[in-house]
């Protein structure tokens, strides 16, 4: 019995190492300040993604059509410092993490979810965003157009 368990364990600790190399996965920052870190050690423009990620059906959208798919995690992977600061209605927060969230979203002027900032190592805002229709490809495409402005 207790050697079935072991093996049993065993088995899905090596399926789920296995799951995990095959799907490609990125990392959505939601520190401001080690984002900055990051984009400046690497030479890597970040994208904040100003988000209502429980209620906002565009930002919903954009997330599902764009940001999960394999395609655009690859490219984030190589080309990005990814940014999310979420705006939930529902998703509890500290009250620090809310509060700097609405400070940077002052100081980018944000009106409406979601807006996509690409912004460089020095906080110095490239270009802006929002969704767009067409699925990942077509998003990659339009935000390299972006940042080569």
């Amino acid at each position: 019995m207790i050697n079935r368990l072991i093996v049993s364990v065993l088995f899905l600790s090596l399926f789920m190492v296995a799951c995990a190399k095959d799907s490609p996965n990125t990392i959505w920052l939601e520190d401001y300040n080690q984002a900055i870190e990051i984009a400046k050690e690497r030479d890597l423009p970040i994208l904040i993604n100003f988000t209502g990620s429980d209620w906002c059906i565009w930002c919903k959208r954009l997330a599902s059509e764009v940001f999960d798919t394999e395609i655009f995690i690859n490219y984030a992977n190589e080309n990005l410092i990814l940014l999310k600061l979420d705006f939930p209605q529902k998703i509890s927060q500290s009250e620090d993490l809310k509060r700097t969230n609405r400070a940077l979203a002052q100081k980018y002027g944000i009106q409406g979810f979601p807006t996509i900032v690409l912004i460089d190592s020095n906080q110095k805002e490239i270009n802006r965003t929002g969704y767009q229709q067409g699925g990942a490809e077509s998003y990659i495409t339009h935000l390299k157009t972006l940042l080569s402005k």
